[in-house]
């Protein structure tokens, strides 16, 4: 049985994790007062003390919008800390998976983004990330990387729970129209992880989002059918609700070197999310 270190334990993907990981081995799970993410000593000396097969990266600086107010935070959490992960993963002969995102793209591709195509993040967020997938590629050691989209789950701070909460006290919801992506819910990126954990393939950028595609409203409207909402739902231009941080038009993901390679395809995102509601 191999020892998994989780870092992110508490985090939307990181919960799922510490169910689907359980039957691959010894799982010792931490969370941000365990591990500070910003203290590069810290991460080096929880490895060394752990000294793991394998550590799962499923904690990362989330707040897209923030990031535009802390670059430094944000590229230190996910840009200098993978990097720091990879290093030591590398001197243990660890295999290190890591979490990236679809916002390393501008959306100016008028289809599915692949893993060949050029990145060209538009806010801090994409930036750090990227820079974390640099790091570790750089680092030499063995790795997975699995960009995801839109992840949603029943916990933490998420569009679906917004949409959620917003439904039981407003009427009347603006969402915008013309951003298009696949909601992705987190178990679904635990299990096909664990998946990919007993394959042969040690290294390697994966994209791996719900099959399919939509705008935000049409995932607000997904959302609030499922739950009866009888209000009125209007599209709007992302222009009508300015955020800090700029978001790609279109962070769709081409999933087929994830099938190709490893044999693994996340169901449709509409699919998922009749089963993400459904669980209790």
């Amino acid at each position: 049985m191999k020892r998994i270190l989780l870092v992110g334990r508490n985090g939307q993907v990181g919960r799922e994790l510490r169910r689907t990981l359980a039957p691959l081995g010894e799982v010792i799970a931490v969370d941000r007062e365990a591990l500070d993410l910003a203290r590069e000593d810290d991460i080096r000396m929880i490895l060394r003390t752990i000294r793991p097969g394998i550590v799962v990266n499923a904690a990362a600086y989330t707040a897209v919008d923030q990031a535009e107010a802390e670059p430094e935070l944000a590229v230190a959490i996910n840009g200098l800390a993978p990097g720091v992960m990879a290093e030591e993963a590398r001197r243990q002969g660890a295999l290190l998976v890591h979490y990236s995102t679809d916002y390393v793209f501008d959306g100016a591709k008028s289809g599915p983004y692949t893993e060949d195509d050029l990145p060209n993040p538009l806010n801090v967020y994409g930036r750090s990330k990227l820079a974390g997938e640099k790091a570790i590629r750089d680092s030499g050691c063995r790795h997975l990387i699995f960009r995801t989209s839109w992840v949603y789950g029943r916990h933490g701070r998420n569009f679906l729970r917004t949409i959620q909460r917003l439904a039981r006290t407003k009427e009347e919801l603006a969402i915008v129209d013309d951003q298009i992506g696949a909601p992705t819910w987190s178990r679904m990126i635990a299990e096909a992880t664990a998946l990919a954990l007993r394959s042969d393939q040690d290294s390697g950028l994966y994209h791996m989002s719900s099959a399919g595609q939509t705008s935000w409203h049409g995932f607000a409207r997904a959302i609030l059918e499922a739950q009866g909402w009888s209000g009125r739902l209007l599209p709007i231009p992302a222009r009508e609700y300015p955020l800090p941080a700029q978001r790609p038009a279109n962070s769709t993901l081409d999933n087929g070197k994830l099938a190709a390679v490893l044999g693994l395809a996340l169901p449709d995102w509409r699919g998922a999310l009749d089963l993400c509601l459904a669980d209790e």
